[in-house]
């Protein structure tokens, strides 16, 4: 399986996974809160922070028909230009937030939403470009980012199979050579019951390509299966707090639970390991709880091995439990006291 190279970090299997903080709408229009959201990445072991790179008039109209009403969700209630409004992420902060994570040794990239945007991050020089689930299908959009050559993303919601080959290799034919696929369940919050984990590997194995998942469940228990799973990226909403409303700011997490995620992800990778059997060095110390052939009572010289005078217990230092059968009846080649491991020194035949 290909890995693919964003800035000094290497990403598929085999290397750590690659941690994305999504800032996404959680600034609130507010560039303080923005600044303090990736510096919270950072003290919670992202690898990463994102933006979304959009204007109200790039994403949709201002129009108030039936069909520009947001229903079904948790945004329902406004139509999809107020949405954006309050949600975007305003072009003048972007040179200065990357600088902040930059400095923070983070790596900082976006998802355009039109040409406009992919032309104005080439200006950024990110490393990286992000194509967002309800994006997956914009095929003009998907040329703009493949022409970069730079390293692309791609969540996979609301893409059937054929679709999601369709874009794959729309962007292989127009310059991308690296690509990640992300498993994403489009709804805001996701619930578990529809991650379908499983299909990170199938992604995988299909395309040729590292997968991982973009989640939008609560929680972390979810991104820290993808990761047992396979995963090699997770992406994930950071916010200050989700007591200060927002639109993304129900379904993110907060500060010490994306470090709570982070930490269970490394642990869990500890845990993966390799295939092996053998004994490692502290399971090694748990050997003398293992059972073991004893003299449980003083046996003479000469005397024969009886069940009752050798048992199999704890600890393990003395011979296999398996040679029991072949002991009992042979002769003690030496006195034995009772406590005493038994070695194949101590076993002799009948005389």
């Amino acid at each position: 399986m290909p890995t693919i190279q964003i800035n000094r970090r290497t990403v598929g299997t085999g290397h750590p996974a690659y941690i994305i903080a999504e800032v996404s709408a959680n600034h609130n229009q507010d560039f303080d809160q923005a600044k303090r959201i990736i510096e919270a990445a950072k003290e919670a072991g992202a690898d990463a922070v994102k933006l979304q790179t959009y204007t109200p008039d790039t994403l949709t109209i201002d129009c108030n028909n039936a069909y520009f009403q947001i229903k079904g969700t948790l945004w329902e209630g406004r139509n999809l230009y107020q949405l954006y409004q309050e949600a975007y992420t305003p072009w003048e902060w972007h040179p200065k937030l990357q600088q902040i994570a930059l400095d923070l040794g983070l790596d900082f990239f976006s998802t355009p939403f039109d040409a406009t945007a992919v032309a104005f991050l080439e200006t950024l020089r990110v490393p990286a470009y992000k194509v967002a689930s309800f994006e997956n299908g914009d095929i003009p959009l998907l040329k703009e980012i493949a022409k970069t050559g730079k390293p692309v993303i791609m969540s996979t919601g609301l893409a059937t199979l054929g679709e999601i080959d369709e874009a794959v290799q729309t962007l292989k034919t127009a310059g991308t050579n690296q690509l990640i696929l992300l498993k994403c369940t489009s709804a805001y919050p996701a619930p578990p019951e529809e991650a379908n984990l499983r299909t990170i590997r199938h992604l995988s194995e299909t395309f040729g390509a590292p997968a991982g998942l973009s989640d939008h469940t609560l929680g972390i228990s979810v991104p820290v299966a993808a990761v047992v799973l396979g995963a090699c990226v997770i992406e994930k909403h950071l916010t200050f707090s989700r007591n200060i409303p927002g639109p993304d700011s129900a379904f993110s997490l907060e500060p010490d639970e994306f470090k709570a995620m982070v930490d269970a992800i490394r642990t869990a990778e500890k845990a993966m390991g390799t295939v092996t059997y053998a004994i490692g060095p502290k399971q090694a110390e748990s050997r003398a709880f293992r059972r073991s052939l004893f003299a449980v009572e003083n046996i003479p010289q000469g005397a024969v091995f009886t069940r009752q005078n050798v048992r199999s217990i704890r600890p393990g230092y003395g011979l296999h439990p398996r040679y029991l059968e072949q002991i009992i009846g042979q002769c003690a080649t030496t006195t034995i006291h009772r406590g005493t491991p038994l070695e194949w020194s101590h076993v002799g035949p009948v005389s």
